[in-house]
C-alpha cells in the first residue's frame, strides 16, 4: 500500500519588507543611455560606452529586449520592471516605458533622461510596496508562485518574496511548480439549453433613433450625419423577403460621424426585440478594443456586459490550460521557463477571457520573453481534444463559445466570420443571421486569405504534424490524430474495425508530406518522398525564372514547367489520393457512428465527434482536395475563376517556404456564396468605401464589387455621410517636388527635417522595410538629441500594438512603420500631427495583382492606391480639434489620385524648404 506523505506546512510569514535588488539601473535611448550605479551616481553615455560600463553587471531596466537592442548587445538577464508590473498588476495595461509605468502608478514623469533611472527605481519600490500591503490570504496564495519563479533565478524573486512576507531561503519548502497550477482555482462553465432561433420582428427608425439618444447621453454632441447613418443601417435589420436575398446596406461614414454608436443602436434594438445575436466583424484588433469600450455605453454594468457582449476570436488566440499544464510538467528539464510560466499563471487568474492576442495580456509580455515561449501556450496547431481534456469545463475557448450563443452582440474579426460561414461553424454550429462588417473595405483582402489554397512546404509539414503528432519526442505534446480519435472510435456499439483501418491508412499516407529538415533537403537536392521532390522542382523553376538577387520573395508562372515537374506532380497527386480516400472513410465512419449510436452517446462524446468531423473536413479533406486540383491544373489551364503560381517565400534574404498557390481572382464570390446562405441582413461600413475617383457612380460600383455585391442576388442600399471635420482649416496636404526618392540619404534628411519642423508627433510610412531601416539608422540620433524619441517597426524589438501605445502616450515621439500603421491606428490629439509617406503606395505588380487588374479593369490600380492614401490620411484627424499635415515625398503622385484627400483640404506641390516653413507656420497657428 502506497502511503502519500503529508504535505509539509508552508513557512510562517515573516515581516514584510521592500527592497530593490542591487543593480545598475539603465534607461537606454538610441543616442543616449542613462546609468544609475549602486552608489547613486548618474551618467549619460553613448550606447557603446554604456555597454562597456554595464557589461557583466546586475541590471535593472524597463523592457530588457529593447534595452539590449539599443545597447547593441545580445539579450541579457536583468530585473525587468515590466515583469514586476505584470506580477503585481496582472491583466492590466501600461505603456512599456519608464514614463508609461509612472503614468500607470500615478507618478510624475521624468523631466529628462538623467532623471529616468531614479524614476524607474521609484516605480519598482511602489510596485513592491503594493505587494507588501496585500491581505495575508492573497499574499499566501502568491508565495508558492513567487517561490517557483525565484528557484528559476528570477531577478525579482527575493524582493517579491520579501514583500509577500516570505524569505528567499524558504523557496525549498514549496514543491516544484507550486502556485503555477492555477486551473484548480478557475470556475467551471455550465451547459445550457440551446438558444431558440431569433425572431423576425422589424425595427423602426424611431426605435433606432431613441436608442442612439440613450447611447449618446445628455451631454454628447448631436450629429445629423450620425443619425442618418444609423437610420440607413436599420434597413439591414428588417425581415428578408426571399431566402437567397439578404438585406444589404453599404454605408460610408467619414471620420467623426460616429459610426460605431450609429450601428450599435439598431443592432442592439434588433437583438433585444428578437432575442437574437448580431455579429459585428472588424479587421483590426484595435477596432475590437474600441468597440468593446463603446459597448460599455450600451451595458454599463460589468456583470451584465459579460452576459450580453462577447469578444470572439479563433481558438489560437486563447490560453490553453492543457498546454500550460504540460509546460509546467516540463519544468524538471526546462527550469528556467518557470519565470514566464509564473507570469502567465498569474495572468490566467486575473484575465477576463484568456485572450492572449489583443486581449488583456499585455503585448509587451510576449515581446520580452519571445513568441516561442508564450504563443505555443495557445492551441495554434488545432490539437484540441475537446471533452477528453481534463480542463474542458474550465477552458477559456469553450466558455467564450457558449457565452457567444446567448449574447446580444458578438464582436469578431473578418477571418473568423468567413471561416465560420464557409464551414458552418468550427467551434460552434450556431450561425448568426445578422452581420455588421466594420472596416468593410477589407472584406476583399480577408476573403482572399480565407478562401485561398497553398501547397507548400510549411503547409504540408503543418498538416503532417497535425495528423501524426510530434515525431520528435522533445517538441511538445502534438498528440496527433490517433490520440485524438482512438478513444472515440471505440465508444458506442458500432464496430470499430472500419474506422481503425481508415485511421491506419490516413497515418500511413500522411508520411508523403514534408518532414523535419525539408528546407535543407530540397535546397541541397536531396528530397525525401513525392512532396519534397515536387517542391524541389518548384524551387528550381522559380529560381530559374525570377530575380534571385532580390532579398524579397520570388515567384513565377506555372506555365512551361521545367523537366520532371509534371511527372512529380502526377506522383504527388497519386500519393495525396491515398490520403484523401481514407480521410473520407474516416469522416463517413464517424457520421455513421453518430447515427447508429445516437441513443447511447453522451453529450460530451457527441460534441467531440462532431468537432473532430469538422476539423477533419477543414484541415484535412478540403486542403488535400484543393492540392490535388492544383496539381492536375499543371497539365491543363486552371479554371478561369482562379489564378495559380509558384513562389519561394523569403525573409531577410533566406528561403523560408516553397510552394504552389491558388487564389480566387475575385475572392468575394465564395464569400458572398457562403454568407448569403444563412444571412438575413448585412451592413458593410467604413470611412473609406468610396475611393474618390471623381466618378461617383463608378466609385459605388467599385465599392460594391469589393464586398461581393454582384454575387448577391439583392439590391444594395447605399448611404454616404461625409466627415463633419473642417479639413480646410485643420489640414494641409503637401507633395514634395525636389526630393530624389531613390536616394536614401536624401530621403532620410527630408524625414529628419520634417519631423523636427513638426516638433515630433510624426508618423512616417514606408513601402519598403529596407528603406525604413535605412532612414531610421540615419535619423535616430539627431532626433533624440533634439528631444524627439524615435520608434520603428522592424527595428525596435516590440510588436506594432506596443509601438503605437508608446507613440500615443508620448506627445513628441516619432514612429516609422509600413502597411500595418497605415490604418487601424487611432492616435487623437497632438501625439499625431504629421504623416509623411516615402512613396506612392502603388500595389505590388505581382502575378496575382496582374490577374486582378486584367479582370477588374484599368481603374483597379488607381482604386487600390487612392484607398491606401485615404486610409493613411485618415490617421491624421481623429477629433474636431485635431490639426495636422500630410506629406508625400514622391513627386510622381499623379493628380488623378488627389481624390483620396478631402475636397476642401489645402493641397500644394512645393519644395522641401517651403514645406518645412509651411509646417512650422501651420502647426503653430
Amino acid at each position: 500500500m502506497n502511503v502519500i506523505p503529508p504535505t509539509p506546512p508552508a513557512p510562517a510569514p515573516v515581516p514584510r519588507r521592500v527592497s530593490l535588488p542591487p543593480a545598475y539601473i539603465v534607461v537606454a535611448e538610441w543616442s543616449d543611455v542613462a546609468v544609475l550605479d549602486p552608489d547613486g551616481e548618474v551618467k549619460v553615455l553613448e550606447p557603446k560606452a554604456a555597454a562597456l560600463v554595464v557589461a557583466k553587471q546586475d541590471l535593472l531596466v524597463c523592457h530588457a529586449r529593447a534595452t539590449a537592442a539599443r545597447l547593441k548587445l545580445d539579450r541579457f538577464a536583468a530585473a525587468d520592471a515590466l515583469e514586476l508590473f505584470a506580477f503585481v498588476r496582472p491583466a492590466t495595461f501600461a505603456v512599456p516605458t519608464v514614463d508609461g509605468l509612472a503614468l500607470a502608478l500615478n507618478l510624475s514623469k521624468a523631466k529628462n533622461i538623467e532623471d529616468r533611472p531614479a524614476l524607474l527605481a521609484q516605480i519598482c519600490i511602489s510596485l513592491l510596496t503594493e505587494l507588501s500591503h496585500l491581505p495575508e490570504l492573497d499574499a499566501k496564495n502568491l508565495r508558492g508562485l513567487a517561490a517557483s519563479m525565484a528557484r528559476a533565478r528570477w531577478p525579482w524573486g527575493p524582493s517579491v518574496l520579501m514583500a509577500l512576507g516570505a524569505s528567499a531561503d524558504d523557496t525549498g519548502a514549496y514543491g516544484a511548480g507550486s502556485g503555477l497550477r492555477v486551473w484548480i482555482r478557475l470556475p467551471e462553465w455550465q451547459e445550457r439549453a440551446p438558444p431558440s432561433p431569433p425572431g423576425n420582428q422589424p425595427i423602426g427608425a424611431e426605435e433606432t433613433s431613441a436608442r442612439l439618444e440613450d447611447l449618446l447621453g445628455p451631454h454628447a454632441e448631436r450629429r445629423e450625419p450620425q443619425k442618418q447613418f444609423s437610420a440607413a443601417v436599420t434597413d439591414a435589420f428588417q425581415p428578408r423577403d426571399d431566402a437567397e436575398s439578404p438585406a444589404v446596406v453599404l454605408a460610408e461614414a467619414g471620420t467623426g460621424v460616429g459610426k460605431t454608436l450609429g450601428y450599435i443602436a439598431p443592432a442592439s434594438v434588433w437583438a433585444e426585440k428578437n432575442d437574437g445575436t448580431v455579429w459585428i466583424s472588424t479587421f483590426t484588433r484595435n477596432l475590437q478594443r474600441q468597440l468593446n469600450d463603446e459597448l460599455t455605453r450600451l451595458v454599463p454594468d460589468p456583470d451584465e456586459k459579460k452576459r450580453r457582449v462577447v469578444i470572439r476570436k479563433g481558438r489560437e488566440n486563447y490560453l490553453c490550460l492543457l498546454n500550460l499544464e504540460e509546460a509546467i510538467n516540463r519544468l524538471n528539464t526546462q527550469p528556467a521557463d518557470a519565470v514566464v510560466l509564473g507570469l502567465m499563471a498569474r495572468w490566467a487568474l486575473a484575465t477576463e477571457n484568456g485572450d492572449m492576442v489583443g486581449g488583456d495580456l499585455p503585448g509587451w509580455l510576449i515581446e520580452i520573453f519571445g513568441r516561442e515561449k508564450t504563443l505555443p501556450l495557445a492551441d495554434r496547431r488545432g490539437e484540441c481534444i475537446y471533452a477528453a481534456c481534463a480542463h474542458y469545463q474550465k477552458c477559456f475557448v469553450e466558455r467564450t463559445v457558449r457565452r457567444a450563443r446567448y449574447a446580444d452582440i458578438v464582436v469578431a474579426n473578418h477571418a473568423l466570420v468567413m471561416v465560420q460561414a464557409a464551414m458552418g461553424g468550427l467551434d460552434d454550429t450556431t450561425r448568426p443571421t445578422r452581420y455588421i462588417f466594420d472596416e468593410g473595405h477589407h472584406i476583399f483582402e480577408a476573403a482572399d486569405s480565407a478562401f485561398s489554397a497553398h501547397l507548400s512546404g510549411l503547409e504540408g509539414a503543418d498538416l503532417r504534424r497535425w495528423l501524426l503528432g510530434a515525431e520528435d519526442r522533445g517538441t511538445g505534446r502534438a498528440r496527433g490524430l490517433k490520440k485524438r480519435a482512438e478513444d472515440l472510435i471505440s465508444v458506442g456499439t458500432s464496430s470499430p474495425d472500419e474506422l481503425n483501418a481508415a485511421l491506419d491508412e490516413v497515418l500511413h499516407a500522411t508520411r508523403v508530406l514534408p518532414s523535419a529538415g525539408w528546407r535543407n533537403r530540397i535546397k541541397d537536392g536531396e528530397p525525401i518522398g513525392a512532396a519534397e521532390n515536387f517542391l524541389q522542382l518548384v524551387r528550381q523553376q522559380v529560381h530559374a525564372r525570377a530575380d534571385t538577387e532580390s532579398p524579397y520573395s520570388l515567384e513565377t508562372e506555372t506555365t512551361s514547367p521545367v523537366e520532371g515537374l509534371l511527372e512529380s506532380a502526377d506522383a504527388l497527386d497519386e500519393k495525396l489520393y491515398r490520403l484523401e480516400a481514407p480521410l473520407k472513410k474516416l469522416v463517413a465512419g464517424f457520421k455513421t457512428k453518430l447515427d447508429q449510436d445516437a441513443a447511447t452517446l453522451d453529450t460530451a462524446t457527441r460534441n467531440r465527434i462532431e468537432s473532430l468531423i469538422r476539423t477533419l473536413e477543414r484541415r484535412g479533406l478540403m486542403q488535400v482536395v484543393a492540392w490535388r486540383d492544383m496539381l492536375k491544373a499543371l497539365r491543363h489551364t486552371p479554371p478561369p475563376e482562379f489564378i495559380d503560381w509558384m513562389s519561394v517565400e523569403r525573409a531577410d534574404g533566406h528561403d523560408i517556404d516553397v510552394g504552389l498557390h491558388r487564389h480566387w481572382v475575385d475572392p468575394t464570390l465564395p464569400f458572398a456564396r457562403s454568407i448569403a446562405d444563412q444571412a438575413h441582413g448585412i451592413a458593410v461600413t467604413s470611412a473609406t468605401l468610396l475611393d474618390g475617383s471623381g466618378d461617383l457612380e463608378g466609385d459605388w460600383a467599385a465599392a460594391e464589387r469589393r464586398i461581393g455585391g454582384p454575387h448577391l442576388s439583392t439590391d444594395i442600399l447605399r448611404s454616404s455621410q461625409p466627415s463633419p471635420f473642417n479639413y480646410a482649416e485643420n489640414t494641409l496636404v503637401l507633395v514634395i517636388t525636389d526630393i530624389n526618392k531613390n536616394d536614401t540619404d536624401t530621403v532620410a534628411s527630408a524625414f529628419r527635417e520634417l519631423f523636427m519642423a513638426a516638433g515630433g508627433g510624426a508618423l512616417g510610412l514606408f513601402t519598403s522595410i529596407a528603406r525604413l531601416r535605412g532612414v531610421h539608422k540615419r535619423i535616430a540620433s539627431a532626433l533624440e538629441h533634439s528631444g524627439l524619441p524615435l520608434y520603428a517597426q522592424h527595428v525596435d524589438d516590440m510588436d506594432t500594438g506596443t509601438l503605437v501605445d508608446i507613440f500615443r502616450a508620448e506627445e513628441n515621439a516619432c514612429l516609422l512603420g509600413t502597411d500595418a500603421l497605415r490604418e487601424g491606428v487611432d492616435v487623437p490629439g497632438k501625439s499625431l500631427r504629421l504623416v509623411v509617406c516615402d512613396r506612392v503606395p502603388w500595389p505590388r505588380p505581382d502575378i496575382l495583382h496582374k490577374a486582378r487588374r486584367a479582370f477588374f479593369g484599368k481603374r483597379y490600380d488607381d482604386t487600390v492606391t487612392r484607398l491606401r492614401l485615404k486610409q493613411a490620411f485618415g490617421r491624421l484627424i481623429r477629433r474636431a480639434t485635431d490639426r495636422g499635415v500630410f506629406v508625400m515625398l514622391d513627386s510622381s503622385l499623379p493628380s488623378r489620385l488627389k481624390g483620396a484627400f478631402p475636397s476642401d483640404a489645402r493641397y500644394e506641390r512645393v519644395g522641401l524648404a517651403d514645406a518645412i516653413s509651411h509646417i512650422k507656420a501651420f502647426l503653430t497657428q
